[in-house]
């Protein structure tokens, strides 16, 4: 798709939450829409005509790769799966073994996610966005304790001096390996864009110090693994939707703006207004009310996103960078709190502009926007 389409919607006061598993959870057979990839794709264009979005995005579930890759492996009982570690680093038959198997070990819920996608380009006029981890995070849900071998390899040592780094740097070819797996069945499905969830790629896991000091680790292991993901976007036409709501330094923002996303999605902990200085311009920002907290009224009250809201409005039209107003992630029903939760996300889509002007927007919200 043409880079202008985003730009166009951020200049049209497009504002909407990601929250299709909030839909999804009023549903009472929601385990198993889950598992039928057309209710699933009909799933997906209720939650954007919910939210007035042109663009349709599945649920955010981050364990559909590392399910792919451990079925591909063999051996594991499906409910080991969302915590099992390699523990030493994968054989080279292991290697051969997962790859031969990807193909054969697509479950019935990653189907479903690609008849959703196939859905949505098919039967609605909505842009069918794919999902996927990305593949560094992906790599910290696959070893027991990645922050060392990642610092390992952050002061200079390679897989021949550390067998931790080797470790690290194997389960990340792998990890991917099945992401490029998961998003070429997607783009086969007709998704016009990916978006690619990579939280772990923060200063948690990647030393804000050790950048600093002119090491090469965010690009050697974060930044190189997504390069293979927009590389395969690029082959196919497809735009790169990026995400990620970890803590980060300016260093880390500026490397992923080098991905050169259609629309960069960044947590309630950094200042969008100020991240406009190492965005570039054709770059949309989205995001970032912090929806981690829309579970409580005592955390974020309705009036309390309203306010933000427009507060975050007011400061993105200031520096004039296009801007899409949304959640800082993928807002996940829980239970006992549906209410509250759909409140927020709606307080959201209605504070698009489309129709108003901001002035518009803030006077008729008046008295929720007051300090």
């Amino acid at each position: 798709m043409d880079r202008n389409y985003y730009l166009d919607l951020a200049r049209q006061g497009l504002a909407f939450p990601m929250a299709t598993d909030l839909i999804l959870h009023e549903k009472p057979d929601h385990a198993a829409i889950l598992r039928n990839g057309v209710r699933l794709g009909q799933l997906m264009e209720e939650a954007a005509e919910r939210f007035q979005t042109p663009l349709a995005f599945p649920i955010m579930d981050l364990m559909q790769e590392k399910t792919l890759l451990l079925r591909a492996l063999g051996g594991i009982a499906e409910a080991d799966i969302p915590t099992w570690h390699f523990t030493a680093c994968p054989t080279e038959e292991q290697i051969a073994t997962i790859r031969r198997q990807l193909h054969g070990a697509m479950d019935t819920r990653f189907k479903a996610n690609v008849e959703a996608v196939r859905y949505i380009a098919r039967h609605t006029h909505l842009v069918p966005v794919g999902m996927a981890i990305g593949p560094f995070s992906l790599m910290t849900k696959l070893l027991d304790d990645p922050i060392a071998p990642v610092f390992l390899a952050g002061m200079g040592l390679t897989a021949d001096d550390e067998p931790e780094v080797r470790l690290a740097e194997t389960v990340l070819q792998l990890a991917t390996e099945s992401v490029l797996f998961s998003v070429a069945a997607q783009i086969k499905a007709g998704a016009k864009a990916i978006f690619i969830a990579e939280p772990a790629a923060n200063k948690v896991y990647v030393s804000p110090n050790q950048m600093t000091a002119a090491t090469d680790i965010f690009e050697r292991l974060p930044l190189a693994a997504n390069r293979r993901i927009k590389d395969l976007l690029d082959h196919h036409g497809v735009d790169l939707i990026f995400h990620c709501c970890g803590e980060l330094v300016d260093d880390m923002v500026r490397g992923f703006c080098s991905l050169r996303p259609v629309i960069l999605s960044l947590g309630s902990s950094r200042k969008l207004w100020e991240d406009t200085a190492l965005v570039s311009p054709d770059i949309v920002l989205y995001g970032n009310l912090p929806s981690k907290k829309f579970y409580s009224d005592e955390l974020i009250s309705t009036a309390e996103v309203t306010r933000q809201g427009c507060e975050l409005q007011t400061r993105m039209q200031a520096t004039g960078h296009p801007f899409i107003l949304g959640s800082e992630c993928d807002i996940l029903c829980v239970p006992h709190c549906e209410g509250p939760l759909m409140d927020k996300a709606m307080a959201i889509a209605q504070l698009a502009t489309a129709d108003l002007s901001l002035a518009d927007v803030l006077q008729k919200d008046a008295c929720l926007c007051k300090e």
